[in-house]
């Protein structure tokens, strides 16, 4: 995890595990989000605009995976991860690209395994931008480039005025 100060706004560059290599790595995950949370809501305390971006490793809504029914049962998509991420948002975060873009087949990741998922936009929107409420008005755009293809992961955007 990365933390830089701007002013009175924090910056949170972190990597949310995956699950997906079985029960125990998940089991971890769901700790790991626990602590996550309530790590996020005691610095809330102190510094209220904040800004948490990076590969949280869940799409959130079914508008977010390519394939819900499909993934039902797969880690990222599990029905307790995507309900953290409801709480999560619920409790004053902004998922700062769905303000902008309500818009389904918007994705920030793609397997590696298929070649043919990122041509055929069967990707998954797991890389996101938050910010809390006190931040609202200070959004300007939000985006996905998902014309760049370094990695199975491709860049999200945040225009923001501090």
């Amino acid at each position: 995890m990365i933390q830089l100060d701007f002013k009175d706004v924090r910056l949170i560059n972190a990597y949310f595990p995956s699950g997906t290599s079985g029960d125990l790595r998940q089991t971890f995950k769901y700790e790991w989000l626990d602590e996550m949370n309530k790590y996020l809501n005691k610095l809330r305390k102190k510094t209220p605009k904040l800004i948490l971006c990076g590969d949280y490793n869940i799409a959130h809504t079914e508008i977010d995976i390519h394939d819900p029914k499909g993934n039902k049962k797969s880690s990222g998509f599990l029905p307790e991860e995507r309900e953290w991420m409801t709480k999560f948002i619920d409790n004053d975060w902004i998922d700062t690209f769905r303000h902008f873009h309500p818009e389904p087949h918007r994705y920030s990741w793609w397997s590696q395994r298929f070649p043919t998922v990122r041509l055929n936009n069967k990707g998954w929107r797991i890389d996101y931008i938050n910010v809390t409420e006190p931040l609202k008005k200070n959004l300007k755009d939000a985006e996905i480039y998902s014309d760049v293809k370094h990695s199975d992961h491709c860049p999200v955007y945040l225009d923001i005025k501090l």
